[in-house]
């Protein structure tokens, strides 16, 4: 592993490796106060964010390294209209690791092109959240003692969810998992996340309420519905109050239930269910800021590499998400993979006709 693009990217080996490290920071974190002095981590934010730039700032400083980068496009020579390869060309050359979140799906992958330093994703429009898949993964670890044989509910918007699409890829690499996949149609998981547990032939079901589920469910990881995804807001509104978790449908819920949520919550989980002993989406967050302490340490320590930097294309890109990279930086170079049979783009995963 060189960069943290994707988790299933990472063998299972290494997810092993850095967990140990996690735990040990976790048991010892002073003992690591100084592991990174001298060394930089630019946080390149293009997108708001609180808990991971937050967490990943709290991180580096933590390790005794340093921080620089901006948590506002329009603060940058982004706003002059540079391009995304010249931004991180500049900064690959001034850190260790970069810390990069975009609202463009596929914006990291491209990213990684260009970057002579180790290039992590801290979200990319609606696509992937792999850090915030490490955290999920050492919460029910810990806390559970297993990622092996249990049954996990999402609910809330899994279309646009890249929190949920991370987690769900991860965790069809463990042993009899079973998905409860909780949404109202309009927001179910995406094609390319349905291709993927069809060709990796996972146990999964779809279903639109929440209170039938609960009962069977060893962890339920709660979303909010996500007003910047909406172009229409009057579609935001009537689905944001669609799931409410409250302390009385925690009533039939079984005693080791685990209720993730990777927050912010808006009003998705009542606040009375903060007080049962189940609700670990704090100690979830906290968890967040070791396990990148862990991350920035193994790709910290990664040789300086100048990738061969590819010309730029002057075609036509056939990815047909807007959302995607390649809309707005035309130059890069085309990517493609296959997933359930169907060849996607290789910046974003979406189908391509």
């Amino acid at each position: 592993m060189r960069h943290m693009i994707d988790f299933n990217d990472m063998p299972l080996a290494e997810w092993e490796e850095l967990y140990s490290l996690c735990s040990g920071i976790i048991s010892s974190p002073l003992e690591y106060a100084d592991a990174l002095r001298g060394r930089a981590m630019a946080s390149l934010f293009f997108e708001p964010s609180t808990r991971t730039r937050f967490s990943f700032e709290a991180a580096m400083l933590k390790l005794g390294g340093g921080v620089f980068g901006f948590s506002d496009p329009k603060a940058s020579s982004v706003s002059k209209g540079e391009r995304l390869k010249d931004t991180i060309t500049m900064c690959s050359g001034y850190s260790e690791a970069i810390v990069m979140r975009s609202p463009l799906e596929g914006a990291s992958k491209a990213a990684s092109l260009f970057s002579s330093s180790p290039v992590i994703n801290a979200g990319d429009g609606g696509h992937l959240h792999p850090t915030q898949t490490l955290t999920d993964l050492v919460t029910i670890r810990r806390l559970r003692g297993s990622l092996e044989g249990m049954n996990v509910g999402f609910c809330g918007d899994l279309k646009y969810g890249r929190t949920v699409h991370s987690l769900i890829k991860a965790l069809s690499r463990f042993k009899n998992v079973t998905f409860y996949l909780i949404s109202p149609r309009e927001l179910s998981i995406p094609p390319y996340i349905r291709s993927f547990l069809n060709e990796h032939r996972q146990r999964y079901l779809e279903v639109t309420g929440l209170e039938a589920t609960m009962p069977g469910l060893d962890v339920l990881y709660m979303t909010r519905i996500q007003r910047e995804r909406f172009n229409d807001i009057s579609e935001y509104e009537r689905f944001r109050h669609i799931y409410v978790l409250n302390s009385a449908k925690l009533r039939h819920a079984k005693e080791d239930l685990l209720v993730m949520h990777p927050l912010p919550r808006v009003d998705e989980i009542h606040m009375d269910v903060d007080a049962d002993s189940r609700a670990v989406y704090f100690r979830q967050a906290e968890f967040g800021m070791y396990v990148r302490m862990a991350l920035l340490l193994t790709l910290c320590g990664m040789p300086r590499e100048y990738p061969d930097a590819p010309g730029p294309f002057e075609g036509r890109h056939l990815c047909g998400n807007l959302g995607c990279v390649t809309g707005s930086e035309e130059y890069l170079p085309p990517l493609t993979s296959e997933i359930g049979g169907k060849t996607v783009c290789g910046y974003c995963e979406k189908e391509i006709p």
